[in-house]
């Protein structure tokens, strides 16, 4: 290499580092709102490809400048789902093997049940229901879900709320447990089936008679007789579906936690269910 080649180089070198400085000194502090609308600012500028992005919560993040002009910038902390729930840092991914993880899955459906008018006008049950602000973070519920998560062969797991707190309305760590789906189908009321009747019972005005139906534990609705009185045909219905349960509960012992196995043996069925 030649003299002038080498000065021009060593120029050039020399301008490109005043250039990177004087951009290091207009853009730091430079301040910005990501497409989610939460505040941010630059708090290192070292290339247009290497700077620091702080948050207001405190989250910061390396990424690019022109990330930054686009509010492309991700904070974990923005309320994202259901305008309740967030990411949040941790291990925990929403996505595996391009596929949704079932940590997410659980957590977003749990979200919508409460959160979501549309699966309310479905199912109004949810209705009133809230998720516990722990596990408005999706870290939190990832860890407590493969912490508690059980398998069984053959069979979908249920998260249930309402087991181990009668009626309970607030999804939460002690409320919550996981359940086979047939054990968890066995648990749910029929409300829209059985208007102002006790649960299990339908009224039949032709017959002037009450009419009693209950899940047998298998998917199958069994057809327990019709009544007179409905005070004799709720206790039909209390008294199968208790055993029901208690069958079912020895059953997957071997599968769910101690608590919902107790919580199941001892399940009452009420009037007022």
């Amino acid at each position: 290499m030649n003299v002038d080649n080498k000065t021009s180089n060593t120029s050039l070198n020399k301008k490109k580092r005043i250039s990177y400085k004087r951009a290091s000194e207009e853009r730091l502090g430079e301040t910005r709102l990501n497409t989610m609308g939460s505040k941010m600012w630059i708090i290192e500028y070292v290339t247009n490809n290497n700077i620091t992005v702080q948050f207001e919560n405190g989250f910061t993040v390396k990424t690019y400048y022109q990330e930054f002009l686009k509010g492309k910038v991700k904070n974990p902390y923005d309320i994202s789902v259901y305008n309740v729930g967030y990411l949040g840092e941790g291990v925990y991914k929403t996505w595996t093997n391009g596929e949704r993880s079932r940590q997410y899955k659980c957590w977003s459906q749990m979200l919508s049940r409460c959160y979501s008018s549309k699966v309310q006008e479905k199912h109004p049950t949810y209705k009133g229901c809230t998720v516990c602000e722990e596990w408005h973070n999706y870290q939190n519920f990832a860890k407590w879900y493969d912490e508690n998560i059980i398998e069984v062969e053959g069979e979908k797991i249920a998260l249930d709320k309402d087991l181990l707190i009668k009626n309970n309305k607030i999804y939460s760590p002690q409320n919550c447990c996981f359940l086979p789906q047939p054990l968890n189908t066995i648990l749910v009321k029929s409300n829209s089936i059985r208007g102002l009747n006790p649960i299990g019972l339908t009224f039949n005005k032709r017959a002037n008679k009450y009419y009693v139906n209950c899940c047998d534990g298998n998917g199958k609705i069994k057809y327990l007789g019709s009544f007179n009185s409905k005070d004799q045909a709720f206790k039909t219905y209390k008294e199968y579906k208790e055993s029901v349960i208690k069958s079912q509960a020895k059953k997957y012992k071997e599968y769910i936690s101690k608590k919902s196995y107790q919580a199941l043996i001892e399940y009452k069925v009420d009037v007022d269910d």
